[in-house]
């Protein structure tokens, strides 16, 4: 699932780098699930849109994604692009603060959002007023991926019970989430702002497991929290010194 999508989203650069996503095959994913669709999986994969969660099932073995909750943020003809919002790190914002002034001495950190795109970053915002330059996800949540409208956000004032920092994406082919979820990979559950906002990100998961009555996943919580550093270790050296 490590691949990047045409989109209408695009992630602001660290180093502010416009970029254009691409389109990538997605035959090795095809292989990798089961071809025939269950007929009691049509309806989970009827669900899906934005502003869904994704819940990762015992099924998928892929460490990037096992234990995540993933939050869909675009879904269309062309493929889906989600934020993993239960994979937070030990970093500050504040290390973005070179490239992002109004990130100066903020303590609050950031997330893993995805393997994709691990130079850019994207926010979720809580907002009661619309946002002209961002676009929503649902209800009052919106996301932010230019820097022009991060700054002018950040600078107005946030808070981490209403504003998330995001590194890299989740993304996929047209058809490939399809396909995992109708192999079981996923649960597809309505999302809220309780779940993005999350005061305990890394127990949210498990949390949602057994209130769905998932399986658990056979990746280990140790093991998958190795794999998020793994993508955060692909950042820029001075953001973890």
């Amino acid at each position: 699932m490590d691949r990047r999508v045409h989109a209408g989203l695009r992630p602001a650069r660290v180093l502010w780098i416009a970029a254009a996503l691409v389109l990538m095959a997605g035959a090795v994913n095809a292989a990798r699930w089961r071809l025939l669709v269950p007929a009691q999986a049509g309806t989970r994969v009827k669900e899906l849109a934005a502003g869904k969660i994704l819940v990762a099932r015992r099924e998928l073995l892929d460490p990037h994604f096992a234990e995540t909750v993933v939050l869909l943020v675009q879904y269309d003809q062309k493929g889906t692009v989600g934020l993993i919002i239960n994979r937070k790190t030990k970093i500050p914002i504040s290390k973005l603060s070179k490239e992002l002034e109004p990130a100066k001495g903020r303590t609050d950190p950031l997330y893993v959002g995805g393997p994709v795109e691990t130079d850019g970053i994207m926010a979720l915002l809580r907002s009661p007023t619309k946002l002209e330059d961002a676009k929503s996800v649902f209800a009052d949540i919106y996301i932010i991926s230019s820097k022009t409208t991060l700054e002018k956000t950040m600078t107005s004032g946030t808070a981490p019970n209403t504003f998330r920092l995001y590194v890299g994406y989740a993304g996929w082919g047209a058809g490939q989430l399809e396909v995992e979820v109708a192999n079981d990979a996923w649960e597809v559950l309505a999302a809220s702002a309780g779940m993005i906002f999350d005061l305990h990100p890394e127990s949210l998961w498990r949390r949602l497991a057994e209130q769905e009555g998932l399986q658990i996943a056979a990746l280990g919580k140790d093991a998958a929290e190795q794999e998020s550093y793994r993508s955060v270790l692909s950042l820029p050296q001075s953001w973890l010194d």
